[in-house]
């Protein structure tokens, strides 16, 4: 066999076998469920039940893109809920059937045991089986027997019973489980009923966009400027702050932190707990991610996110993730607020505050308010920029925090 040849059948043996091997059980797929159930309440509650000043067609389509989005996953999570249940009902109904025959045969000799006891039932007919016996021997072996048999005969009559109980709650579960089934067919039907409302409403959000495509270009690159200032502002600090720390301990390093003993111990404490660190906010939903991505309507034009977007509710606090010291304080646009928290050769930024609590220079607890976050008076929204670095290196925070 070619090279080229060997390739393909590895290649395909690997995408037929990675899709078992990520299959999820029915319980994970519920608890999926229900979390992208709550998940899309949220968007309802924080992005369209908000109070708007004016539309924008831009930020709305943003929001129904996100609403589509956790749809299209729910649906997805239901359909496999369903298959899985289908698998489930499959291998009960085979259980039941074979539960059902072994009963079947237990009744059977049970009743022939019952018939054959009826037919010996008399005082007499036992005392003669045992007085007829050849020697005191044989008549004892005969006692024993009968007693044996009318033990295995009360056990058999349990057994019966057990069983019969058995095939009536595997039933029952079977009952339950077909129900569940058809419940979430109908979830399903319904979803995609509301998935086809959401998408009529993303095609006029798209004509309007084009309609003004000038202003909302202008819009974005206005936007982007401004967010590129405040990273680029961030940066700057960051790099400030380490030749500072580092000039006062006389080393010369310039990439990072050079760490006292304490300072690599919380570093360490903090890489710990990668993927269980606390939100910075109580309850939120991520509205963008981290990293470059595709702008969802002008082709071509990426945003370029250095942390994650929060949207919460209005008048909600901004938290420390972790124990650290206060690295800054930094004003932006507009009066807007940063606050910057060093837990070793990690920072954890907290941006878009309208007011702070803390001071460079304090000690802070894992959970401690740090700010008031600002709600934007036209779109009705609260929202935090959180962005999360080691050193000058930017992380995805979505990769430290817990998952909701």
């Amino acid at each position: 066999m070619s090279n080229k040849h060997q390739y393909i059948s590895f290649l395909f043996l690997f995408l037929l076998i990675a899709p078992l091997s990520a299959q999820k059980t029915r319980k994970q797929l519920e608890a999926d469920r229900k979390r992208l159930k709550k998940e899309i309440k949220k968007v309802n509650k924080l992005l369209f039940d908000t109070q708007k000043k004016e539309k924008n067609a831009l930020e709305d389509l943003k929001d129904i893109n996100q609403k589509i989005e956790v749809r299209q996953k729910l649906i997805t999570t239901i359909n496999l809920e369903a298959k899985s249940l289908t698998g489930e009902i499959s291998g009960n109904e085979k259980k039941l059937k074979k539960l059902e025959e072994k009963l079947e045969a237990l009744k059977k000799d049970y009743a022939a045991m019952i018939y054959k006891s009826y037919k010996s039932r008399s005082k007499q007919n036992r005392t003669m089986f045992i007085l007829s016996s050849k020697n005191f021997y044989q008549a004892y072996k005969r006692v024993k027997y009968m007693n044996q048999y009318a033990t295995f005969r009360k056990k058999q009559g349990e057994e019966v019973v057990i069983q019969s109980t058995i095939v009536q709650q595997l039933n029952d579960s079977l009952q339950f489980q077909k129900q569940l089934k058809d419940s979430l067919l109908a979830n399903e039907e319904d979803e995609k009923l509301k998935i086809e409302t959401d998408k009529k409403s993303q095609e006029k959000l798209i004509s309007q966009i084009k309609k003004r495509e000038n202003k909302y270009k202008r819009e974005l690159r206005n936007k982007q400027k401004e967010e590129k200032k405040i990273a680029d502002r961030i940066d700057k600090l960051i790099r400030d702050a380490i030749a500072k720390a580092n000039a006062k301990k006389g080393v010369k390093i310039s990439k990072g932190f050079a760490l006292t003993p304490e300072a690599k111990a919380l570093a360490v404490r903090f890489e710990q707990n990668k993927g269980k660190l606390p939100w910075p906010v109580d309850s939120g939903l991520i509205t963008r991610r981290f990293g470059r991505q595709p702008h969802p309507v002008y082709k071509g034009n990426y945003i370029n996110s250095t942390g994650i977007h929060i949207t919460t509710e209005k008048g909600t606090n901004a938290e420390s993730i972790f124990n650290g010291e206060v690295l800054a304080i930094q004003v932006q646009s507009e009066g807007k607020k940063s606050v910057l928290i060093r837990h070793g050769n990690y920072i954890s930024v907290y941006n878009n505050l309208e007011n702070v609590y803390v001071s460079a220079g304090d000690q802070v607890k894992t959970g401690q308010a740090l700010g008031k976050i600002f709600t934007d008076r036209i779109t009705g929204k609260t929202k935090l920029i959180f962005v999360l670095s080691k050193n000058t290196t930017r992380l995805n925070p979505a990769s430290w925090i817990l998952r909701r």
